[in-house]
């Protein structure tokens, strides 16, 4: 008996294909087929991913059984329509910590740029809150900043064709009491405006 379902997912992606798999932010499809490796089921197919910005690694998916989101790496046009919402995306303060993390790491998981977006701009706005008291940052957050930063900016940066930088200043977007701190730079113009974004 065929499986409509496994044949579907093993034509879902192609090799040369730009996608996004998880926390692993932005791969390119290399392979698609069986393993010889030991540890690999040998009867069946898998993706061989190598993450855009990790060169001397490799993630294998079974193409039948996808852990984590997987979809193809936004388009230009994707990307710049993105940019323009950012202001108008909503935080996603929760007071509860444990709760919090778990909503992080959802957003974090689920690969989506404006959830993303969501956890930059609010992390930022109660870390500046916090600092202004005098107050330490919570470890939690720091680390989801951070991961946010890491998934959203790599992928931006890839769909705009920018190059990657370590260069640790900051740009702003103004959008009056919700900026979004853009860091480690790579430049890219939209119509009416030049923002820095990092990476």
């Amino acid at each position: 008996k065929r499986n409509l379902q496994y044949e579907k997912r093993e034509n879902m992606y192609q090799v040369n294909d730009s996608v996004v798999y998880g926390t692993h932010g932005v791969c390119e499809v290399t392979a698609v087929g069986r393993l010889s490796m030991s540890v690999a089921d040998r009867k069946k197919k898998y993706y061989t991913l190598r993450p855009v910005y990790q060169k001397d690694s490799l993630v294998y998916v079974p193409v039948d059984h996808i852990k984590l989101p997987m979809r193809l790496v936004l388009g230009k046009e994707e990307a710049e329509k993105l940019v323009e919402e950012i202001p108008s995306l909503e935080t996603i303060w929760i007071v509860n910590e444990k709760e919090r993390e778990s909503q992080y790491k959802e957003a974090v998981r689920s690969g989506d740029c404006r959830e993303l977006v969501r956890i930059i701009k609010t992390i930022y706005l109660h870390e500046k809150e916090r600092m202004d008291k005098g107050k330490k940052v919570a470890a939690v957050d720091e680390r989801y900043f951070h991961q946010a930063e890491e998934l959203l900016y790599g992928e931006l940066a890839y769909a705009l064709g920018m190059e990657i930088s370590r260069s640790l200043s900051y740009a702003w977007l103004d959008t009056e009491n919700k900026s979004l701190p853009l860091r480690r730079y790579g430049r890219f113009r939209l119509p009416d405006r030049s923002y820095q974004v990092p990476m």
